[in-house]
């Protein structure tokens, strides 16, 4: 069933975490969702714990920056997030190896 809400999808993402894919991992992944059904997230990955928080991080690891209906299609399966970053429809800055990790330690 294909996700049709960006703040879901972020509700939903404790509960598809894969705490063995983030393995010594530290970071923290800020998400800046544009438009009518935008936001802010920070995802906060430490000792394979996952903590969401809504709002704006003071220092993240790496910043995401796309719009709500990229998004979407990035978890739904239907945009590839190498793709979009190519075309310019998704943003990343910091250290944007680590944003390729998203799908292993969130398969939604």
């Amino acid at each position: 069933m294909a996700l049709t809400n960006v703040k879901e999808i972020f509700t939903k993402m404790p509960e598809v975490f894969n705490p063995s894919a983030a393995q010594g991992l530290d970071a923290v992944f800020q998400f800046e969702i544009t438009g009518d059904d935008g936001g802010n997230w920070s995802i906060i990955i430490k000792e394979g714990t996952c903590e969401i928080q809504e709002g704006t991080h003071d220092s993240p690891t790496v910043t995401l920056t796309m719009s709500g209906e990229t998004w979407l299609g990035m978890v739904n399966k239907e945009t590839n997030g190498m793709q979009a970053f190519m075309s310019g429809q998704l943003k990343a800055s910091g250290d944007i190896m680590l944003a390729q990790r998203i799908e292993q330690l969130f398969p939604l």
